[in-house]
């Protein structure tokens, strides 16, 4: 899989999130929207659609529309919850105020904001109150929200987590920040000043816990961690868990922001984003995890179970 987004053009997806739904696959991704009149132009979110995870076609867009998302959104994260699609994403432009936000769909493509939008941002005088980079899942009867923030002088970018009962509806109010300190923040040379996008999924009743290191094109690179209680993690190596690539290939700017997507049969895939032009154009591709003594390993083309 090498997909992206040529609509705007030149090709450009970033912050990938995937949910099977009604028989298909669907790709939700950060996308720049140029201006029509020429001025300054917004972040939004891309839609593309897929029979078998290979393949994908655009087929739409989030634009937005509200007060709050006047500077834009990106960075969806996605899960599939009661017959409808549940979208998390963040406003974008508003530097330490940079919040949550939800959105419902019946259909993949159509989406309803939650009327309480921003529905989260953390306290605390650990962080400068923003929140992005959104990811949730289902742990211990309760949903767990991941999210990046960023240090009160607005330096050292970092995880924290909230969590809402299992009947919730996702709005704010319903949730409750389950820190008061960093989950995880940098400590490896290779993080830099950075953690972020978090990607979780739970096997044998522990959340493991992939993450994007550094800032982007530095590089950034993809490492994990493994927790028991969702809270507190410990990194499962040094070392990058997908390493950027060499000179000349795809991904030689950076592999970056991970999401973490387990299919019906049983199968977890890594999306991610890459480039090799620091930037200038961004593309989406996937590899397939496999699991064996509870850590995860990267399966190789041909690969049996």
């Amino acid at each position: 899989m090498h997909f992206a987004d040529t609509s705007k053009g030149r090709p450009f997806s970033k912050d990938p999130a995937v949910v099977r739904f009604k028989g298909r696959y669907y790709l939700y991704y950060s996308i720049f929207i140029p201006s029509e009149g020429g001025g300054k132009g917004r972040w939004g979110i891309g839609i593309a659609e897929s029979g078998d995870l290979e393949n994908w076609s655009r087929s739409g867009e989030i634009r937005p529309e509200q007060p709050y998302e006047a500077n834009g959104f990106c960075a969806p994260g996605a899960i599939v919850r009661g017959g409808q699609i549940h979208l998390f994403y963040q406003t974008y432009g508003n530097g330490a105020k940079d919040a949550i936000c939800h959105a419902i769909s019946d259909d993949g493509l159509h989406f309803r904001r939650n009327p309480t939008n921003p529905i989260f941002s953390p306290t605390g005088d650990w962080n400068n109150g923003r929140a992005i980079d959104a990811d949730v899942i289902s742990f211990n009867d309760r949903y767990f929200l991941y999210f990046a923030t960023r240090d009160p002088k607005g330096q050292i970018q970092m995880l924290g987590a909230a969590y809402t009962e299992s009947d919730s509806d996702f709005s704010r109010g319903r949730w409750v920040q389950a820190c008061s300190e960093a989950i995880l923040k940098p400590e490896l040379p290779w993080e830099g000043a950075c953690i972020e996008a978090a990607a979780a999924c739970v096997r044998d009743g522990k959340v493991y816990l992939f993450y994007a290191g550094n800032y982007n094109n530095k590089p950034q690179q993809i490492g994990c961690a493994v927790g028991e209680d969702g809270l507190r993690f410990k990194r499962l190596s040094e070392t990058p868990f997908v390493k950027n690539g060499a000179p000349g290939e795809w991904n030689s700017s950076e592999s970056g922001h991970p999401f973490l997507f387990m299919d019906e049969d049983g199968k977890t895939y890594l999306f991610y984003q890459g480039n090799n032009d620091n930037g200038n154009t961004w593309y989406l591709s996937k590899l397939e995890v496999g699991w064996a003594q509870g850590k995860p390993y990267i399966v190789k083309s041909g690969e049996g179970p």
